[in-house]
């Protein structure tokens, strides 16, 4: 049997874009405690934030396929506050007024006050868990509806906006660069972590139902294999890992600072984004519904 997916390639740009603006802001947030000095880096992710979220909506209001053809009706949605999609516009929009405020002071060459980074953070946790409660509602996708998914999209968009603020400081900032290893491990483990928690998944939803492991099958041996093994499994996650181990733990200091090492680093954080949007892709594309079959009287 076959099945049109209703969602697509737009929707999985909208999903990947606002946990990448929500990583970059908590990144920045990260870099403020842990390593203050890197002012250059800090302001990436501010900027990073509320462009890629802005570009995120603006997909999602023409998106013709989620039935937004109007794109007021994305404002309407604040009228129901029992939908999820509702208190998802709530906390982006909330969002994108704390993150376009830390940019506006960083453009003033002011410092962002703490409490403007945890509300910004907390809220960056909040859009991130969103966008994988919002496929989550739709309980006749196994593949969709499992505890797992948000905890997973939440990992994966902390992990894509560190790597976002990484791969331009690597090219823009490179003495900052540097200097942030306690950022380099921490993000270092988001790939491991994600790569469990795809496993995870993955199990958990093909013993759910024969639509979860139609579903699951689709991924690993059907249509999807080749981008799920080579672009997601791959590049996305086993390839950032096994060059950031190497750097990190395998290699001198100074060869660690040096232009190739950087390179290295360049393409690992390439991975890590490809491999975020193919995780959404994918999980977007694969998902087969519950068949229900009602008998003929």
């Amino acid at each position: 049997m076959t099945f049109e997916p209703i969602w697509g390639s737009i929707i999985a740009w909208y999903l990947f874009l606002a946990g990448l603006g929500a990583g970059a802001f908590a990144t920045s947030a990260f870099l403020g405690w842990r390593h203050p000095e890197a002012t250059s880096m800090r302001k990436v992710g501010h900027v990073i934030a509320p462009v890629v979220v802005a570009v995120g909506l603006v997909l999602l209001m023409v998106d013709a396929e989620a039935g937004l053809h109007n794109p007021l009706r994305f404002f309407y949605l604040l009228s129901n506050f029992g939908s999820v999609m509702t208190w998802g516009v709530v906390f982006l929009s909330l969002f994108m007024v704390v993150a376009i405020a830390a940019l506006v002071l960083d453009i003033l060459k002011k410092n962002v006050p703490t409490w403007l980074d945890i509300v910004g953070v907390a809220l960056a946790f909040a859009v991130a868990v969103y966008t994988g409660a919002l496929l989550g509602v739709c309980n006749t996708f196994p593949l969709w509806n499992n505890a797992l998914l948000p905890i997973l999209f939440l990992v994966s968009a902390m992990s894509a906006g560190a790597a976002s603020v990484l791969l331009v400081a690597v090219v823009k900032h490179a003495d900052e660069f540097n200097r942030v290893g306690v950022l380099k491990k921490f993000h270092f483990c988001l790939p491991i972590i994600e790569l469990v928690l795809v496993v995870s998944l993955l199990f958990i939803t093909s013993f759910n139902s024969p639509a979860g492991f139609e579903s699951v099958m689709n991924l690993v041996v059907g249509e999807y294999a080749l981008p799920f093994w080579l672009g997601l499994v791959v590049i996305g996650l086993i390839m950032p890992t096994a060059l950031e181990t190497w750097l990190l733990f395998f290699t001198a200091k100074e060869f660690e600072e040096s232009r190739k090492a950087h390179w290295i680093s360049f393409v690992s954080d390439v991975g890590v984004l490809v491999g975020g949007f193919l995780l959404r892709l994918l999980i977007v594309a694969a998902a087969v519904p519950v068949t229900i079959v009602v008998p003929l009287l």
